[in-house]
Parts: structure tokens; sequence; C-alpha cells
């Protein structure tokens, strides 16, 4: 095959060694010194859509858009195949990034995902119905995985509040990679990806806090999230709801719930019978009536919520300690 009159050939040795030596920097993230390579790559085989594929996964991981749109946009320009090529899930995500919709929705209509005809005011593709995901919050951090709706191939609406030291917020949008790392299963069979975080594309202005709860059942701790979700914010039961993993059990298939019975699970890395972010796992039988629970709310809507919560059942329900944490 002949392209722009250039005959496809293997890469030379000089290109494969450069290749090999910028991921190994990559790697070790020393992204200028890779670029270097990558660029010289480039350079020796400018034919190769391989070239400018690396040089926009580079520039994806440096944060730098526009260099990755138009890396590219070369490299699919130099494909043998219409459609399927994770070449164009790249230049999605860069165009995604950069707010330029026509170019996202012909990437993804590129790789061959539906888009449909509509789309917002912004020109955003929208109502691409892609159903629920995990995201790994600063993966490169205190990784921390939320659920949250997927709005597009590379963005997920953040529904879970994250904890404090992820410095992200519910209702936050945050721009994905496309690689899942692990899954979540759920009991009834349901699985869903995991991807990785690049950067907030979305910040929220609902702040998080952080209230310890006297809830006397699971009823009391369900009527308060279902008060916060019908005033149209949210409410989490950290107790419950966090268990601390390892990053290889993080990145593997891993249960979404915590279980029943007296058969802790084996993933789980916290410290048996202590609610709160670090702990939250019992004998299964024992219900603790202080939860710590995370509120996402307004500060002018906070207090009154939780008032409201105990007025609804004085005697079984009470908080304290209520503090803004992100």
């Amino acid at each position: 095959m002949r392209i722009f009159g250039k005959g496809r050939h293997r890469p030379s040795a000089s290109w494969r060694q450069a290749t090999d030596r910028a991921f190994t920097l990559i790697g070790d993230g020393r992204y200028e010194d890779a670029g270097a390579l990558l660029t010289r790559a480039a350079d020796l085989e400018p034919w190769l859509s391989e070239s400018w594929f690396n040089l926009a996964l580079l520039h994806k991981f440096r944060h730098d858009w526009e260099q990755a749109r138009a890396a590219g946009l070369r490299a699919v320009a130099l494909l043998d195949r219409e459609t399927g090529a994770p070449d164009w899930w790249n230049v999605g995500i860069a165009a995604t990034a950069l707010q330029d919709w026509p170019l996202a929705r012909r990437a993804w209509q590129a790789y061959g995902l539906r888009v449909p005809g509509g789309a917002t005011e912004s020109g955003e593709p929208a109502g691409m119905d892609l159903g629920s995901a995990a995201v790994r919050l600063s993966p490169e951090g205190e990784a921390e995985v939320v659920w949250g709706r997927r709005l597009d191939p590379a963005r997920i609406e953040v529904l879970s509040i994250p904890l404090p030291s992820s410095g992200r917020r519910w209702g936050e949008v945050v721009l994905h990679d496309g690689v899942p790392h692990g899954e979540r299963t759920t009991s009834s069979g349901h699985s869903f990806p995991v991807f990785d975080e690049i950067e907030l594309w979305a910040p929220s202005p609902v702040p998080t806090w952080v209230v310890l709860l006297e809830a006397a059942t699971e009823s009391d701790r369900d009527a308060l999230e279902q008060l916060a979700a019908d005033a149209g914010f949210a409410a989490e039961d950290w107790s419950s709801s966090v268990r601390l993993l390892c990053r290889m059990c993080s990145e593997s298939r891993m249960p979404s719930d915590e279980g029943d019975g007296e058969h802790l699970d084996p993933h789980d890395h916290s410290e048996p019978g202590h609610p709160g972010p670090l702990g939250h796992r019992t004998d299964g039988q024992l219900w603790v009536p202080e939860r710590e629970c995370g509120v996402a709310a307004p500060a002018a809507l906070v207090r009154g919520l939780l008032d409201g919560w105990v007025a609804d059942s004085p005697d079984s329900r009470d908080w304290r300690d209520l503090e803004e944490v992100c």
C-alpha cells in the first residue's frame, strides 16, 4: 500500500530504539527527554501513523491539548483503516479537553461510536447514553474510585461524594482516559469499567461537608440520603461506602459492595470494626449508630437539611461536628 506516494515499510532500527527509550522515560516521568526522542522518531519516519500517535500520547500525558490535537490529526491522516483506531480516541480526548466539539464528534464517529444528532447550545455531543462507570480520581496520588455518569466517551460526572483528600467534589466533571484500569461488579452480575482521571474538566460550586451522625438504624441513615437527593444534592454514609484497597486490588475486578455476613472482604485492607474512611467492616451483625457521613450541599442549606432529618425522628437521629472539608 502506498500513502501520499510513500511506501509502507517496517520502521527502522533507529526509530524503534528511540521509541522504546522514550516510553521508558515516560514511565519515569521524564516527559521532556521523551519528547525529544519521539520528535526524532517522527523525523525519521514521518509517514508512519505510529510516530504521530506516540507524540499525541505524550502530549496527552503532559496535558498539552493543542499539541495532542495536532499530532493526533497527523496520525489519523496516515491511517490505513477507516474505523476503530485508537488514534481517533486520542483525538477525541484532546478535542473534548479543548471543547472542540465538531472534532470530538468526528473522532467518536470515526472510532465507530454512535453520536446522536442533537447537541447542546455549546455544540457538545448530548444524549450518548453511555451509562454508569467508575473513575479513579488522582490516580498518581491518593487514588480514590468513585461512581459517576458518563457524559461522552471522555467525560464522567461524579455522582459519589469524594473524600476530601482527592480534592474533588460531587457534581464535578472529570476528563478521563480511554483504557479502563479495573472493573467493579454488582451482585446482579453487571460489571462497570474503572477509568483513570486525567484532569478536572468542570468544577462544582457545591462544597463537601463531613458530619457525625447518630442514626439508630439503617433506615434512619437512608432517610438522610433520600432527603438530600430530593433537595437536588447528596449525602453518603462514608462509614459504609468507603474501603481501603491496595493498588493491585483497586485495578482488578472487584465487587462494588462490601458483602454480607461474617465473611469480610479479603481485598479490604482497612481495620475491621472502625467506621470511617479507613475502615468500615463489622462482624456483619452489628449496626454502629455513629456514622461518618459526607454531605454535598450549599452552606445555606446543609444545617437545615440535617435539622429537618432529625426533626422527622428526634428519638433515633442526631448530628454533630459539621465541618466543610472541600
